[in-house]
């Protein structure tokens, strides 16, 4: 992952080598597109306002954390949220909902992050439209419904597209998979409803016009075999600590938990890994995400911990949003 990660963020010989390649997907998604514009290919409406929180590249660009935020700002506005998600990464077919003993393996990692820390029904579907129907039909006081990605899942009609950008690694090289890291064009984010850059650890981000900030930063620590008692990471105990991530993005994890000063030993496993007993020595000190935490429950050593993660959005965002819903 981490070798893909640094062929898409620049131009080289292996860049070149895959461009017919995507010439190819470009065009093959370029048609896609435009049988929906064009309504050759129909969008289905659901029945309440849908907001697709999506981006254009392929790995983490901080979609899941923006997602749980959001959901909760939303009830804490009077909304019913729910949200759908494909469940990438589990083993469930059809439409499954995710329930806070879910098995991180069937409904995938981030829709049973989403449930268990938004506490709003969660429905996995390849099918989003067949997802929010379910979800509607299983909750139906449900008035708004948040797409976990889906940002190319054309049939799904939507009111709001957010678009979540990465600071640190914007949109890569600028090529189309497999030469780089778009699943679109750059054109595409002149069509959203709004474009949110996410920034880790503060400092100042590259320019992107329009664009709202959203800031994430290390927040506090619990234990995975005791989680409601959760301390500051300058409380932490004294440890030789190893940072084990699976997630698209590591380096973001290893720079937060650098920024609070913790010492630690990288240890980077594969986006949305599949821990196993023996992943990680079970008598070790052990930080790591929530994404990741989820999967570890069961087999977790004493000492293994999972980070929470503060999202603060730009003063006026969730204003704007709101009014755009009520429209």
């Amino acid at each position: 992952m981490l070798s893909v990660q640094t062929l898409w963020a620049r131009t080289g010989v292996l860049t070149l080598l895959l461009l017919p390649f995507s010439a190819m997907f470009a065009a093959v998604s370029g048609l896609r597109r435009l049988a929906y514009r064009r309504g050759w290919l129909a969008s289905v409406a659901v029945g309440v306002p849908v907001i697709v929180v999506g981006n254009l590249t392929a790995g983490g660009s901080g979609k899941t954390p923006l997602v749980i935020w959001l959901v909760q700002q939303l009830r804490a506005r009077g909304h019913r949220p729910g949200v759908v998600s494909r469940g990438y990464g589990g083993s469930a077919s059809g439409c499954v909902e995710v329930m806070p003993d879910s098995a991180a393996a069937e409904v995938g990692d981030e829709p049973l992050l989403i449930r268990t820390k938004a506490d709003v029904p969660v429905v996995v579907g390849r099918d989003r439209v067949a997802a929010a129907r379910a979800l509607l039909a299983r909750h139906p006081g449900v008035d708004v419904i948040v797409s976990d990605d889906g940002l190319q899942h054309y049939r799904l009609q939507r009111d709001l597209e957010l678009a979540v950008i990465d600071a640190a690694s914007g949109l890569g090289n600028g090529w189309l998979l497999p030469a780089g890291p778009l699943r679109e064009p750059p054109s595409r984010l002149a069509r959203v409803d709004a474009v949110v850059q996410v920034v880790r650890g503060g400092g100042v981000p590259p320019p992107f016009e329009g664009a709202w900030r959203a800031d994430y930063r290390a927040g506090l620590a619990y234990r995975l075999q005791a989680p409601p008692h959760r301390i500051a990471l300058h409380d932490l105990p004294q440890h030789d600590w190893i940072a084990a991530t699976g997630i698209g993005r590591p380096q973001g994890f290893f720079d937060m938990l650098a920024a609070q000063g913790i010492r630690f030993s990288p240890r980077v496993f594969a986006d949305h890994h599949a821990f196993q007993a023996g992943d990680l020595p079970a008598d070790a000190a052990v930080l790591m995400t929530e994404k990741d935490a989820v999967k570890c429950r069961t087999i977790a050593g004493a000492d293994w911990w999972a980070v929470e993660l503060d999202v603060a959005a730009e003063a006026g965002f969730m204003d704007w949003l709101d009014a755009r819903l009520k429209r």
